[in-house]
């Protein structure tokens, strides 16, 4: 629907002020939705440093195999294949620290 904007408008204050109630409420429900959304969010956020004593961890740790061994720079298992050097005091480097 096209509308004339340089027609004069009608100043009729009933039609402002039921329009500006409408306005309002619906801007309150607007609101209350984005509330109820926020709270929902922050019930399953976990904090960073959370008790988590009560929670059971499902991971399962294999011990490091024969072909494997920890880098004396990062600590952290390597395979064989990525061994670089042996360092004076004896311990292995991997190649990625050796860099």
């Amino acid at each position: 629907m096209a509308q004339d904007y340089d027609s004069p408008r009608s100043k009729d204050k009933d039609e402002d002020e039921e329009s500006l109630q409408a306005l309002s409420k619906s801007s309150r429900n607007a609101e209350a939705d984005i509330d109820d959304d926020e709270n929902a969010i922050a019930e399953d956020y976990e904090l960073p440093g959370a008790d988590l004593s009560n929670e059971d961890a499902s991971v399962t740790v294999i011990p490091m195999q024969g072909d494997e061994f920890i880098c004396a720079e990062c600590f952290l298992v390597k395979h064989r294949s990525q061994l670089d050097h042996v360092n004076a005091d004896g311990q292995p480097v991997c190649k990625e620290c050796a860099a």
